[in-house]
């Protein structure tokens, strides 16, 4: 049975669709919201690319796609090409499941995202800058444009690659959400990158490192030293791999939330370009 406020959620919007009892502003607004809740494009989005793009598509593991222009998608052709095939070398894939019908509603939807006013960043990107050449001591294991540390992911575009809640995510639970391969057809599907190994081989000595690859007979990793080993499985006595787990430190307790701020807008500001 509907409840009271069903009924009058239905009359509400049976006044606003035949123009009675509700003020001209109060009725173009809802009129958008029942126009925009039923878009099918946007029901995609939901379905298909919130996971990674947020539901708000603001951005999450993938970029914001709530801005003007998309880099790899000018124009709406190419955003077509880009939801069909995926953007090679990128964890972007291609939604080869869905109907061209489907993929031309999903491209409007997100073309429609660019007229959203960009969210503001707070924090200041300079001082961030120097917080993370400094106190958080980040270039140790990132690099920008080649300078840096090799034991993490690359940092040059990751401004344009994630969005700004995974970001401050990333520092201050660091093992929370771990990035996965991407463009790489030979990895499964939620590889995750980066992910702390514990390996005894056979004399009793433990080797610990993140994983670089793996497959049914071997596993590689990268040492503290920064060494690459790479190792039998069927030679091991033990392999446990640490899921939940970042060999990246948090933040939380290192940092004030203004400092956190600084340092997630100069990540933000990363956007690869020269």
């Amino acid at each position: 049975m509907r409840t009271k406020d069903s009924f009058a959620l239905i009359a509400i919007q049976a006044a606003v669709l035949t123009g009675c009892l509700v003020p001209q502003g109060a009725k173009n607004a809802l009129r958008e919201q029942i126009v925009d809740e039923a878009s099918p494009g946007k029901r995609l989005f939901q379905g298909h690319c919130a996971r990674c793009h947020g539901i708000q598509a603001t951005g999450g593991f993938g970029p914001s796609l709530a801005q003007p222009k998309l880099r790899s998608a000018p124009d709406e052709a190419a955003l077509i090409r880009v939801i069909r095939n995926g953007i090679p070398d990128s964890a972007m894939p291609g939604a080869w499941q869905i109907s061209d019908r489907d993929a031309r509603q999903l491209a409007a939807y997100v073309r429609t995202l660019g007229k959203v006013e960009p969210r503001a960043v707070p924090g200041d990107a300079a001082r961030g800058r120097a917080i993370y050449e400094g106190k958080g001591t980040c270039a140790t294991c990132h690099r920008i444009r080649r300078q840096g540390g090799a034991q993490g992911p690359d940092l040059t575009d990751v401004g344009r690659r994630r969005g700004v809640d995974y970001l401050r995510q990333s520092l201050v639970d660091p093992g929370a959400a771990q990035p996965e391969v991407g463009g790489d057809p030979h990895s499964p599907p939620g590889y995750a990158q980066f992910l702390p190994v514990r390996a005894m081989i056979a004399e009793g000595r433990e080797i610990q490192g993140v994983r670089l690859n793996e497959d049914d007979f071997t596993i590689q990793l990268r040492d503290a030293d920064n060494r690459i080993q790479s190792l039998r499985k069927g030679e091991l006595r033990a392999l446990q791999k640490e899921f939940g787990k970042s060999p990246m430190p948090s933040y939380e307790n290192v940092l004030s939330a203004s400092e956190l701020d600084d340092l997630v807008a100069y990540l933000a500001s990363l956007r690869g370009d020269e």
